[in-house]
């Protein structure tokens, strides 16, 4: 058998597919020559070339967007594998799916065949339909397949997925997707397409095969052959383009990471395109609007306490407004944010912090910071020795500790040399110049016994 055959030689041939399947199943390669894109998995040396030319088929995941080809190279490698093919949709099969796919493979190993069970949407199986696979890909009963457009470390079992391989596919790109329609025009007999139509096809698809050839099947009908020059026709066939963005799951929180990204890097044009991709992939713009306010605490910080309040106000002003009047004002705010200095020094002054807390016991309030509310207090010496900041020279008490009692004096908040927190970096500078020149006793705290 040929390399990347999909059928073995002495196999009979499945029917040839008829002309009213979609067309898309009309052009589902059966050649690996005839696959389109994945060539970082299928190139020379590639492990999946590797997997086709040995005839050695390990256990893999398929992870990509839709209409990549995940269906498509399942088949295929089990073809160049001469193995019984068996599929399951895991948003349709059970358990009793999954027994059945395993008696059928029994029965192909006692044949001397080798089995592969391709599992599409795999991430849709719950916890225990996954784990029945176990067993069965632990024995080399079959190998175990599974296309997923989620991403496997979270939605695939860990014992599963230290079985498998995981393979990443990637949206076809614009010459890739041309291809394509040039195929598609010679099994349809259609006209050629006009360079503008072409274009816009392939820009709506968006990186999907499959997209791109429902919405070219539909338009040749509709046409009855005329040529696709009118590009207002176009956009009155395919409605408003939707790019892709699939809310909730990877490409969507790969998005907003761009867009914050770009905030924290300084580039406002980026931080603009990112946060246009996410509005027009159905983004709720109040999520973006919650997390440009938290762009503002976690990145700019008091290098410019303005942001925090503008990223507020253009939540609230979406809010009023709502779309798309209001998502002028969160283009605003994401804009203010890129340019404005950036300091991180309180996000990581409270990660510290807290850490710190966290790992140390639960020091007492040091005497001198507590209330003393009656006598009884008092007399414990609760206050003793403390000093209104008010009542000093600058309004600041010079050496006075506030840190628990035997706790060194930490450095959490670190003010970075940029905006207003270089005047605040200064302005520490002084103060900490003042502790250190005041004299012992004035302190107002309890030597700790342990120094």
């Amino acid at each position: 058998m040929a390399s990347g055959d999909l059928f073995a030689d002495d196999e009979p041939a499945p029917p040839p597919v008829p002309d009213t399947a979609p067309l898309a199943e009309r052009l589902r390669p059966r050649t690996l020559d005839e696959v389109v894109g994945q060539r970082h998995l299928l190139g020379p040396g590639r492990p999946l070339r590797v997997a086709f030319e040995s005839g050695r088929l390990p256990s893999m995941i398929l992870w990509g967007p839709p209409g990549v080809g995940k269906t498509t190279l399942a088949r295929l490698l089990a073809g160049a594998t001469r193995s019984h093919f068996i599929v399951l949709s895991a948003v349709l099969a059970g358990v009793k799916d999954i027994r059945d796919a395993v008696e059928q493979a029994q029965a192909q190993r006692a044949a001397g065949r080798a089995t592969v069970v391709f599992v599409d949407e795999v991430h849709r199986f719950n916890k225990a339909q996954q784990d029945a696979f176990l067993p069965h890909v632990e024995s080399g009963l079959f190998t175990f397949v599974g296309a997923t457009t989620e991403n496997p470390s979270f939605e695939v079992n860990s014992a599963l997925l230290s079985r498998a391989s995981v393979h990443v596919l990637k949206a076809l790109d614009d010459e890739d997707l041309a291809l394509l329609l040039v195929r598609a025009q010679a099994l349809l007999g259609a006209p050629p397409l006009a360079d503008a139509a072409r274009e816009r096809l392939v820009a709506f698809a968006d990186g999907d095969a499959r997209r791109l050839l429902n919405a070219y099947e539909n338009l040749a009908a509709a046409q009855a052959g005329a040529v696709l020059l009118d590009e207002v026709m176009l956009e009155t066939a395919l409605g408003e383009m939707l790019r892709r963005g699939d809310k909730g799951g990877d490409v969507f929180y790969d998005q907003i990471s761009a867009l914050h990204k770009s905030v924290r890097g300084s580039d406002p044009d980026a931080a603009l395109y990112w946060l246009a991709r996410m509005l027009d992939a159905g983004a709720d713009p109040r999520y973006a609007a919650r997390r440009i306010v938290r762009m503002a605490c976690e990145d700019i910080g008091l290098a410019d306490p303005r942001a925090l309040r503008l990223a507020l106000d253009a939540a609230e002003v979406y809010e009023r407004l709502g779309s798309p009047e209001g998502e002028l004002a969160l283009a605003e705010a994401v804009v203010y944010l890129a340019v404005a200095p950036k300091s991180n020094a309180v996000y990581k002054a409270w990660g510290a912090v807290r850490e710190m807390v966290r790992s140390d016991g639960s020091r007492p309030v040091p005497p001198a910071l507590r209330n003393a509310p009656t006598r009884l207090m008092k007399d414990l010496g609760f206050g003793a020795g403390y000093r209104y900041a008010h009542d000093e020279e600058g309004g600041y008490a010079a050496g006075m500790r506030y840190l628990p009692e035997g706790l060194p004096q930490a450095r959490f908040y670190d003010p970075v040399p940029r905006g207003l927190e270089l005047r605040i970096r200064e302005r520490l500078a002084d103060l900490r110049a003042r502790d250190a020149a005041a004299a012992p006793g004035d302190h107002g705290e309890t030597p700790d016994p342990a120094a």
